[in-house]
């Protein structure tokens, strides 16, 4: 079955998408907020980070209780930031874009997985500088998991061992080269959560998109960078890297077929 079939089909379904992904939006952003700060993501009520009270079914409707609210705690009357709604309707409309592009397939789920990965280790890596490692297992496995129920969109033997191929080939690749900008700028230049995310960008998008994915984040990274200068030099120069091989790596794994294609021709 596809969405395509029938306009009320498709409309249905990307409302549908639309509702989960401000949902899991606001999962993940609870989920990356914990993490950042030691926390379980798996056990407790959610609750107001100011107060500590817990909020209930009212106070978690995505996007539709901040409004409501005007942005204020229920229980203390605190402002709540507008990065909450923001970051819950931006993974709304990544997640529609993600059923328009895969339909209804287990590719879409793969990449939904996927999806949610990316976004809660960006929101992970903005607040503590840290790349979960569990992000980037669940990305691997759900990679793996897919290949019997998508054998000839993976490209059979040859395409699996050909993203391994590539997997190692920019994880290795960058963690040599982390090596040496370490010993020349005599200090860390690469997380070992970035370099292990570079694997994994191989593993989905193969060796030549990866290329396209690997200079986007470059250039990504240093916009980043130049809009974030007051904040960098607050953490002592850090830059968190991770939200730009993100992006990346989303970017080319939606349009990476439009854009190689484009560039070759």
């Amino acid at each position: 079955m596809s969405i395509y079939e029938d306009t009320v089909i498709m409309i249905y379904s990307c409302v549908l998408a639309a509702v989960t992904g401000a949902v899991l939006g606001s999962f993940l952003n609870c989920a990356a907020w914990r993490i950042a700060h030691g926390e379980s993501f798996s056990k407790g009520n959610s609750r107001c980070p100011h107060c500590e009270h817990s909020l209930g079914a009212a106070d978690l409707v995505p996007v539709f209780s901040w409004l409501f609210l005007r942005g204020r705690c229920r229980y203390c009357g605190h402002r709540i930031s507008v990065h909450y709604p923001l970051t819950e309707a931006l993974f709304a409309v990544l997640t529609v874009l993600c059923l328009l592009k895969f339909d209804l397939t287990v590719l879409c789920l793969r990449n939904q997985i996927f999806l949610c990965c990316l976004y809660c280790l960006t929101l992970v890596d903005l607040e503590s500088y840290i790349i979960p490692d569990g992000c980037l297992l669940i990305s691997a496995a759900a990679w793996v998991a897919a290949i019997p129920f998508a054998w000839s969109e993976y490209g059979g033997w040859s395409g699996v061992l050909f993203s391994l191929l590539s997997a190692v080939a920019y994880g290795g690749g960058m963690f040599l080269f982390s090596l040496i900008m370490d010993h020349i700028l005599k200090k860390d230049s690469l997380g070992g959560g970035d370099i292990k995310l570079f694997a994994v960008m191989g593993l989905y998008l193969g060796m030549l998109p990866s290329l396209f994915a690997l200079l986007l984040a470059c250039i990504l990274g240093l916009v980043f960078a130049v809009m974030n200068t007051k904040r960098n030099e607050n953490s002592g120069g850090q830059i968190p890297f991770g939200p730009a091989i993100a992006a990346a790596i989303w970017i080319m794994l939606l349009y990476g077929s439009h854009l190689v294609e484009w560039y070759m021709g």
